[in-house]
């Protein structure tokens, strides 16, 4: 047989034997993945209380009621779904730029070391969340160690997990009228500009925490992949360190910065863990998260419903953010 036609009936039988090979994986995500996600879509517009079958005809179809009652609806649900927006929206802005910050620095410090720093930046990210979390519950109560640390220097520590008051409330005082008067989305404007409390920001510090060593692994491997010979190009050139890091490191970085964001925004918008274990969603629904209102709308409630649609609700959030991101740094190439 001649070479040419028995190449391409290999590479004719590749495609099948590829396709057989991947099947069992295919099959496997799509019966405990793809098949869970559609059948938790069909929820979404249904009311099912959790008793019986949602797939049966006893249970009433509610049609997009669910998601109405989110956005438009004056009511509680309503009020809690924006408050977990308000919520969340400040914790992804301030944990997504600490931590990203933040784990590049530990990456260019620990680049040229090796052995106990590395270990000691990248430890509290293979710690279980879970535990972490009820150690920083301890160490945030009222009588913990941070209060006694601040009481040392005479600091009279704030009441972490009481007080449900923004950061910018406690910094300017009582809000101006005009700003208590006028609502959107049923939330005043000065809810949605108070700022986070002070139990948010004490998660906040936790998760930045916990998740900056992981990245700190990514952009330490994306600097050891930067050539060497760029590096030393700067330096004949007379660069000095900062130029060096912003023209020269920097870009190359590019690809693993826009990794880290996005993984970032995607584990921000899903927390979950923390808040059930430090605050549930407490004081005064501050630490009240779109993830924890998902869980306790369905599974205490009994509304799985609502919970399903809130969940379809922050999975298009996420998707539209990060569409945007790679969009922003797309134009920016």
């Amino acid at each position: 047989m001649p070479r040419g036609i028995r190449g391409r009936g290999i590479r004719g039988n590749e495609r099948a034997a590829g396709w057989l090979f991947v099947a069992p994986a295919v099959m496997i995500l799509g019966l405990f993945m793809l098949l869970p996600i559609l059948m938790a879509l069909f929820v979404s517009f249904t009311r099912w209380n959790g008793q019986g079958s949602p797939f049966t005809g006893s249970v009433p179809f509610a049609g997009v009621d669910n998601y109405t009652r989110l956005f438009t609806d004056d009511g509680l649900t309503r009020h809690d779904f924006m408050t977990s927006i308000r919520n969340n929206a400040y914790y992804v802005f301030m944990v997504v730029p600490i931590q990203t910050v933040l784990a590049l620095g530990l990456a260019l410090v620990v680049n040229k070391r090796r052995g106990f720093f590395r270990t000691a930046f990248y430890f509290p990210s293979v710690t279980s969340s879970v535990a972490i979390s009820v150690v920083f519950l301890f160490l945030f109560a009222n009588g913990g160690a941070i209060n006694a640390i601040l009481a040392v220097f005479g600091v009279r520590g704030p009441q972490w997990f009481s007080d449900p008051r923004g950061l910018v409330h406690l910094i300017v005082g009582d809000p101006p009228a005009f700003l208590v008067e006028h609502s959107v989305f049923g939330l005043t404007w000065w809810d949605w500009l108070s700022g986070p409390s002070v139990a948010m920001c004490a998660i906040i510090t936790l998760v930045v925490w916990t998740t900056s060593g992981t990245f700190m692994v990514m952009f330490l491997a994306a600097l050891q992949n930067v050539p060497v010979q760029l590096e030393e190009a700067g330096r004949i050139d007379g660069a000095t360190r900062w130029q060096l890091l912003r023209h020269v490191i920097l870009p190359q970085l590019r690809p693993t910065t826009f990794l880290v964001v996005t993984l970032g925004l995607i584990g921000t918008w899903q927390v979950f863990d923390q808040i059930y274990v430090m605050s549930q969603g407490n004081p005064a629904k501050t630490t009240l998260t779109p993830a924890f209102l998902s869980y306790r709308t369905a599974f205490r409630d009994f509304d799985y419903g609502a919970g399903a649609a809130i969940s379809f609700v922050l999975f298009l959030i996420i998707v539209l953010l990060t569409l945007l991101q790679r969009r922003l740094t797309r134009e920016r190439d």
